[in-house]
């Protein structure tokens, strides 16, 4: 039997988890003295509200090896072949934590994928697997098929509402975010290789930024892999979710139109009012 688990980044809905069964090893996020776990004890608009009043981003960290030998040690002791997901390794050390929460359990039965990727991103990679295992396939051909056929094809982009996060987080300067932020530049952070760049940028609204957004990924999503699509956004208005939402079922492409919101870590570093719509090529 196959168990799938994940780590918190993967921002895939309670309703989804449930469905396919799939466990969550939380990451960590550090505010000041204080820790906390992704999607635990600590919720995205209390990170805002911190980093607002502190000019400062919280700290974010892999789980902890305790935290994923806990996770890990039920499925172990049933002998179960487990798929662990994590966050890029280019981002993160999670990967790396459960390897060696593999080693301390001396469990052999452990594959972990590194999704090359963050958010749903790696949920379109879960979800796959998490249907090929319903379908009687073995962990290593869901693995081969994830690694070296899926992952390559999954695309995951998200528009920025404001640059003042990136600027905290080191990613751009304090003259850049001041200028961006005064002409409404937004811009777009794609995943690429398990690393995120600036893509594009958008000027205007955060409403019209995410429409001329998705007007650019149109030519793409009309060639996609039709079994889902995401949207997941770190407290976008509903309005606009809803929006984009009938505008992608307009295209009559995909059979599923899933919205997330983005969990706690991966909303420390975009910020409030991010939107990203992540996808599947043919």
């Amino acid at each position: 039997m196959i168990k799938i688990i994940a780590d918190s980044t993967c921002d895939l809905s309670k309703e989804l988890l449930e469905k396919y069964d799939i466990t969550i090893l939380p990451l960590c996020v550090i505010m000041g003295e204080n820790t906390y776990l992704d999607g635990v004890n600590i919720k995205k608009e209390e990170i805002f509200t911190w980093a607002e009043r502190e000019n400062s981003l919280p700290k974010t960290a892999a789980p902890s090896l305790e935290g994923a030998v806990e996770i890990l040690s039920p499925f172990v002791k049933n002998n179960m072949d487990i798929l662990f997901f994590g966050i890029s390794e280019e981002m993160s050390s999670s990967c790396n934590v459960v390897r060696l929460a593999g080693e301390y359990l001396d469990y052999k039965n452990i594959h972990i994928i590194n999704s090359q990727n963050l958010s749903t991103g790696i949920g379109l990679q879960i979800l796959k697997a998490a249907e090929m295992a319903l379908e009687g396939y073995n962990i290593q051909d869901i693995k081969a098929y994830i690694t070296e056929t899926m992952s390559e094809k999954v695309r995951a982009s998200f528009v920025v509402d404001t640059l003042t996060y990136l600027h905290m987080g080191g990613r751009c300067s304090s003259v850049a975010a001041l200028f961006g932020n005064v002409l409404q530049l937004k811009p777009m952070i794609a995943v690429k290789h398990g690393i995120m760049g600036v893509d594009k940028k958008y000027r205007g609204t955060n409403h019209k930024a995410l429409l001329s957004y998705f007007k650019d990924l149109i030519p793409e999503l009309l060639e996609a892999d039709p079994e889902r699509i995401f949207i997941t956004h770190s407290g976008c208005d509903d309005e606009i979710v809803e929006s984009l939402y009938q505008e992608i079922e307009k295209l009559n492409v995909f059979k599923n139109i899933y919205v997330t919101q983005a969990g706690a870590v991966i909303s420390s570093h975009c910020g409030p009012k991010t939107l990203g719509i992540l996808y599947v090529e043919k």
